[in-house]
């Protein structure tokens, strides 16, 4: 049989196909405009998503036997606000993750109801990209198309109700909303309550890999596929990803390093660090997971090579570096602020420690230390809960780099394992797919028998304890600049 993973991103939706041994067929990309209506504002038009998707399942299954396609399912990209009429019509543009605009809805729910209050309720506080917080917005700013709302859902999941008529979420998309409770797996009555809006409001919550039911007959018809073909929840971006990387069960880690940074953590048991400096969400294999998310990663490096030394050969800057762990040069890598662990959106990038025989090696190493330092921030808070991680997977644009690797392993001082293949959410996505349809008992089965390790980069002792020093100094610089941050805006 045949398994189909939707990647719902921000800029194209990625599409994959996989036979139920877990290898990929065909890959296709669909992209779709991105807007900015004021500054600090994203949004989409979730109908653009809908017509690329199909045209992208089209191209997709073009040349297999469509006979055989058993399911679907998503990874999407988190926290969008996707906001239906009573005739299930789209109400206005979806507000995104990377959206700004909710800076006053987050600072009421932070400080007038309070952090404690909605960790209590969430298990998480408020950021502005999070849907309650847009939801807010949406009553205090567009109180005519507050009032017209009949259905609030995500991103993926608006495909999926396209594809089956069925208002659906999932628990670990849902973690994302502030409206969740995530250790009960339910929404939230306070939360609805605080927002204006109720249960019936809501889409129905589903465990990420179960059917929501089968595709409309006229979705059938026009892609060819049988009207048996299920149609699982799936999962946020993140936890699709994990899924895709074999990153279930208890204490599993995996590393993303793309535009934005991640530390997933896996868990059979729920928990929430004292000072929310990691999300606690539900996880797509029907556990939990904590993940420390940091906003600018891979894109550090892009924006030093890119923008400052004007380089596109990336390869041959990194070449230039030698002397690892011995740097004096420290790099605070908040180009957009941060997220975790500082949940500060005034925080800046900053250099730090140059002399006058400071080298563009040296930079440039600062900036790849800079990046796993931070990761490293938020493996400490998961290490504070008595969560021990002895090794990591990694994904992400920036994992093709062997020095990046190298240097993550040393200076998180653990053992970092490259995988065969890196599709993450859409592979994520279409395993979910195959669990929905019997094909695996269980979300850990499929990344058993599908998800393979073809390397693992091991720490060095000595490596290690130079990056040790060095991580204790870089510690130690975003408290001292801390003050000065919110002066220079």
């Amino acid at each position: 049989m045949l398994y189909i993973g939707v990647d719902l991103g921000t800029s194209a939706v990625k599409l994959l196909l996989m036979d139920a041994s877990g290898e990929i067929k065909k890959i296709v990309s669909k992209e779709y405009p991105l807007y900015f209506p004021h500054p600090g504002w994203s949004e989409q038009k979730p109908e653009d998503w809908f017509t690329q998707t199909m045209e992208g399942l089209k191209e997709l299954l073009a040349e297999c036997d469509k006979s055989q396609v058993a399911g679907i399912s998503f990874g999407g990209q988190m926290h969008g606000l996707v906001v239906l009429d009573e005739k299930d019509e789209v109400i206005r543009p979806a507000i995104l993750w990377n959206d700004g605009r909710t800076t006053e809805e987050c600072d009421f729910l932070n400080n007038v109801i309070g952090k404690d209050k909605l960790s209590e309720y969430t298990a998480n506080i408020s950021f502005t990209g999070f849907t309650a917080p847009k939801i807010l917005w949406m009553k205090n700013k567009e109180p005519e198309n507050f009032a017209r709302i009949a259905k609030i859902m995500l991103p993926k999941d608006y495909i999926a109700y396209k594809l089956t008529g069925i208002h659906c979420t999932d628990v670990s998309d849902a973690s994302g909303m502030l409206v969740f409770d995530v250790k009960n797996r339910c929404w939230s009555k306070e939360m609805l309550d605080i927002c204006g809006i109720s249960e019936s409001q809501m889409a129905k919550v589903y465990e990420s890999y179960e059917s929501v039911g089968c595709v409309l007959p006229e979705i059938a018809a026009e892609l060819g596929i049988p009207e048996t073909t299920k149609v699982a929840a799936g999962a946020g971006d993140n936890a699709a990803a994990a899924v895709g990387t074999g990153t279930v069960g208890d204490g599993q880690c995996n590393i993303s390093l793309g535009t934005s940074g991640t530390v997933f953590i896996s868990s059979e048991k729920f928990g929430v660090d004292k000072n929310n400096a990691l999300h606690a969400f539900a996880h797509a294999d029907g556990h939990y997971h904590l993940m420390g998310c940091m906003l600018s990663a891979a894109s550090c490096n892009k924006w030093w090579m890119d923008e400052i030394i004007g380089t596109t050969d990336y390869a041959a800057e990194q070449k230039q570096i030698e002397k690892l762990g011995e740097n004096h040069v420290y790099f605070l890598p908040y180009l957009m602020g941060e997220r975790s662990p500082h949940n500060d959106p005034n925080a800046r990038a900053t250099f730090i420690g140059m002399t006058m025989d400071t080298t563009r090696a040296d930079m440039t190493q600062a900036v790849l230390e800079g990046v796993a330092f931070a990761l490293r921030d938020s493996l400490e808070v998961a290490r504070s809960l008595g969560i021990p991680i002895e090794r990591t997977k990694i994904c992400g644009g920036g994992a093709k780099s062997p020095l990046w690797k190298k240097i993550i392993a040393n200076v998180l001082n653990i053992k970092v394992d490259v995988l065969a293949n890196e599709e993450g959410p859409s592979m994520g996505g279409a395993m979910l797919a195959a669990v929905a349809c019997g094909e695996y008992a269980n979300v850990e089965e499929a990344a058993a028998k599908i998800v393979k390790v073809v390397d693992t980069v091991e720490p060095e002792p000595e490596l290690a304890a130079k990056y040790e020093a060095r991580y204790q100094q870089f510690r130690q610089i975003y408290p001292a600049c801390k003050p000065i941050f919110g002066l220079i805006q």
